[in-house]
């Protein structure tokens, strides 16, 4: 598991080392292997039916086609390599021959011994047949059986090799790697290496019309040997290669859990669990992309607005709340405009908006949306509060006082009551808002805020339903019927705008 990024040039050089190390020693190793168990099963354990002459053939054949084969596999392994190696090393943009060159290297390596070990067959056939058909048959099948058995150790081996490369090629890639192998004929394939390849030979053995005793028992010890020791060998590298991915997915689905979405799994594997790997890492993305929309969202439109949209769902029928309003408008806007750049402006309302939407935000109100140089603010909607009215007099106060210093003046006027409150608008294009007396009297109140010292005014009503110790910091003054409504309106101002003790 890696968070994404490029990878170090040093690390990069480290791990091309490491590979051709691996790589190397693998192909050998396996290939090495597999000519020793054909060598000894031939030389000891089959019954000898052949003159110390050809024998001596045999044995001379058999050492040189083993330089030779050994020489041509790792010349021709290196010519494989070098093409990912090149790019790996220095990094440039892979195409999509490069890609597709590293995903398929170990089939390609395994390709070129398959090709090898089949020479073997036919050259030692050819010396063997004119002597004892039935001994060439034998020599065959032995020499036959032992390159199944030793390409399909190589694959699982180089395949392993080469998982930091594979890596490499599909960093950042969206589309899933292909199925080379996948993890049913990986699973299939060492069965048959540890139990197939052995147990047919000893079926041969035991059938073999020219050889009326069957195999000796030191020939089925040896092939119950070479069953045990290559089928577990085999076994481990297998469950090695699907445990170790499943481990990385399984690790990065941990952390995705726990909140960490910049978590990237290495696609490192040709088949199915590569393609699981990945499916986490478009998971992730698309989680991201969720957070990114979220965030967008909530930053349009309020965070609780956005929860319970999501959580919900959206219903424009709206529904009865009783909140507290708050109304700040800046003070002759229209003239700032007039005088200032366009972007200054800008800056002083961004300025403007960062205090009021702290203040409010800090009572447990919420920012209902911005109109121009004004804000509507709500207090008990879409998340309730137990007492909006003392929260919203404690935001209004605490507002006017930090909006002091700003080289913006502006007003704030504080209502409250009955309003509907949803989702307003059509069905593809809509908005979460309140409607109601209180805002109508929020904005009026503002207005007339304009002209008093302390720029904030709230309605009796609020003052009235506030808790004592906030009530009694503000100071009844004259009654006035606001623009839209018939029943009259005790104005209420601050004791001390400045003060903003709880």
């Amino acid at each position: 598991m890696t968070v994404s990024g490029q990878v170090a040039p040093a690390y990069r050089r480290a791990v091309a080392r490491r590979f051709v190390l691996v790589m190397s020693v693998s192909m050998f190793g396996a290939n090495t292997l597999g000519a020793l168990v054909v060598f000894v099963y031939l030389t000891f354990v089959l019954p000898d039916a052949m003159s110390a002459d050809l024998e001596l053939v045999n044995s001379i054949v058999a050492a040189s086609y083993l330089v030779f084969s050994l020489v041509v596999g790792t010349v021709g392994s290196v010519v494989l390599q070098r093409r990912i190696l090149r790019w790996f090393r220095k990094a440039h943009v892979l195409d999509d021959e490069d890609r597709r060159t590293t995903l398929r290297l170990p089939a390609r390596c395994v390709r070129l011994y398959g090709v090898l070990w089949g020479v073997a067959v036919v050259v030692f056939v050819s010396i063997n047949l004119g002597n004892d058909v039935n001994r060439a048959l034998d020599i065959a099948s032995t020499i036959g059986f032992g390159g199944l058995t030793t390409c399909a150790l190589a694959y699982l081996l180089a395949e392993r090799a080469v998982r930091p490369l594979v890596a490499e090629a599909m960093r950042d890639q969206v589309e899933p790697p292909p199925v080379v192998l996948g993890v049913r004929r990986r699973i299939l394939l060492s069965w048959a290496l540890g139990t197939a390849v052995p147990v047919s030979g000893i079926v041969i053995g035991v059938l073999d019309p020219a050889d009326d005793g069957g195999l000796d028992p030191p020939a089925v010890l040896f092939l119950c040997v070479v069953a045990l020791g290559v089928g577990l060998l085999a076994m481990l590298v297998a469950a090695r290669s699907v445990s170790d991915p499943v481990q990385s997915v399984t690790r990065a689905l941990a952390a995705v859990a726990a909140g960490d979405l910049s978590v990237r799994v290495d696609v490192d594997d040709v088949s199915e669990v590569g393609q699981l790997q990945s499916g986490v890492n478009a998971m992730v993305l698309g989680l991201q992309e969720r957070d990114r929309l979220q965030d967008l969202f909530g930053r349009q439109v309020g965070r609780d607005v956005a929860r319970l949209a999501l959580e919900r769902g959206v219903d424009l029928r709206g529904e009865r709340r009783e909140v507290a309003v708050l109304f700040v408008d800046v003070v002759g806007s229209t003239a700032l405009a007039a005088r200032s750049d366009p972007e200054d402006v800008v800056s002083a309302l961004n300025l403007f908006f960062g205090v009021v939407v702290d203040a409010v935000q800090a009572e447990g109100g919420w920012v209902n949306k911005f109109e121009g140089d004004a804000a509507l603010c709500v207090f008990g909607a879409p998340v309730g509060l137990d007492d909006p009215w003392t929260a919203v007099l404690r935001a209004g106060r605490a507002l006017a006082a930090r909006l002091e210093p700003l080289p913006l003046e502006a007003a704030v006027g504080i209502s409250g009551g009955t309003v509907v409150a949803g989702h307003i608008g059509a069905s593809s294009r809509f908005e979460y808002t309140v409607i109601g007396d209180p805002v109508n009297a929020a904005a009026r109140l503002t207005e007339l805020a304009k002209q008093e010292p302390g720029r904030i005014l709230a309605d009796g009503a609020v003052v009235g339903r506030a808790e004592a110790g906030e009530a009694e910091r503000w100071l009844p003054g004259e009654r006035v019927v606001l623009r839209g409504r018939t029943a009259s309106t005790v104005l209420h101002a601050p004791l001390d705008p400045q003060h903003q003790g709880p």
